[in-house]
């Protein structure tokens, strides 16, 4: 009775989250994603150029390494990306600071594709705790939002670069606020995510080994293979699907795959977290089970836990409250080897 009472619960939510959004247009749009990307006019060169971005070990490294331009009025802090788009309120990063009162562990939030609201639950409940909370705005999200734009379309959709370049900006947007807390003397460096906000930091962990913790919640490895079965993203699959394959998709996003960098996300100095849900529409199961799974032949083993739950009643108790307590447990041990020990 209850399962079907939560199975009920998130398909209303979706439901809801289906209202305004309209079926996306695919495009190319490659000279967003890629540099020298001018004249590609068809998927196999685009293909061409994401195999490319994922053998580059740079590709998600800052242009400039630089901490320049941020600036601090209470608990917020704002500072230019190093990519610069065409929406002015996008190319600005804010973030809401809830201090802990310490120096040792500061916690990056990545919050949910199309959130409203910052979590200040879990910015309070960590900051009691010692561990100073930052709660990251992701390109196109709340101070960062399109104008006349009722969900974060520019995030996420069947604008295959825009896309690339979302992604690649909300990573380098949190490396260069990770690199700016380590200037202000944060000892140690931890993110969160959830559900996209799970493939930045993810992709963030991967590629900057300042970061020793990372919990992943409602995550797996392939966002080409999420948006294609998900639930939540049934309109951007809408527009894709007269003219790409997924097999094409799966390339041309190889670059957001964490799969193709679990070698990265299994150093030894690095400690993973994933949280699931067994009855998740949004973020299949068997998605979440292959990237564990391919974590697992590169020598990762991360901390798993599985609720009987869906992607949207994660939020809802007692979920939501075992959840909590597993990532303060996670966050709070001592350090230990993601190989095991």
């Amino acid at each position: 009775m209850l399962l079907n009472w939560l199975d009920h619960w998130d398909e209303q939510r979706a439901q809801r989250g289906e209202v305004g959004k309209e079926t996306a247009i695919f495009t190319l749009d490659a000279e967003r994603a890629f540099s020298l990307a001018s004249g590609v006019r068809d998927i196999n060169e685009f293909c061409f150029l994401a195999d490319q971005a994922v053998a580059d070990r740079a590709f998600f490294d800052e242009p400039n390494g630089c901490s320049q331009g941020f600036q601090r009025k209470d608990m917020w802090i704002t500072f230019p990306s190093d990519i610069s788009t065409d929406i002015d309120e996008n190319n600005f990063v804010s973030a809401k600071l809830t201090e802990s009162g310490s120096l040792d562990h500061a916690l990056v939030v990545f919050h949910h594709w199309n959130a409203s609201t910052r979590n200040s639950q879990i910015a309070k409940f960590f900051s009691r705790r010692g561990i100073t909370v930052i709660e990251i705005a992701m390109p196109y999200h709340f101070e960062r939002s399109r104008p006349g734009s009722s969900y974060a379309d520019y995030m996420l959709s069947a604008n295959l670069g825009r896309t690339i370049q979302s992604v690649r900006q909300a990573v380098w947007d949190g490396r260069k606020l990770i690199r700016w807390l380590k200037n202000e003397g944060y000892r140690k460096i931890s993110v969160l995510g959830m559900s996209l906000g799970s493939w930045v930091a993810g992709l963030v962990a991967a590629h900057d080994t300042t970061v020793s913790k990372a919990s992943l919640f409602l995550t797996a490895g392939s966002l080409a293979d999420m948006v294609w079965t998900g639930r939540a993203t049934r309109p951007i699959r809408h527009g894709l699907e007269p003219d790409i394959e997924l097999s094409d998709l799966r390339r041309a996003w190889g670059p957001l795959n964490m799969e193709n960098y679990a070698d990265r996300l299994a150093r030894p100095d690095l400690h993973l977290q994933v949280v699931l849900a067994k009855r998740d529409k949004v973020v299949l199961p068997v998605l979440s089970e292959r990237f564990i799974k391919r974590l697992a032949a590169a020598g990762a083993r991360p901390r798993v836990l599985q609720l009987n739950c869906g992607h949207y009643s994660l939020a809802t108790p007692p979920y939501i409250l075992i959840a909590g307590l597993s990532l303060k447990r996670f966050l709070s041990c001592a350090d230990q080897s993601n190989h095991g020990s």
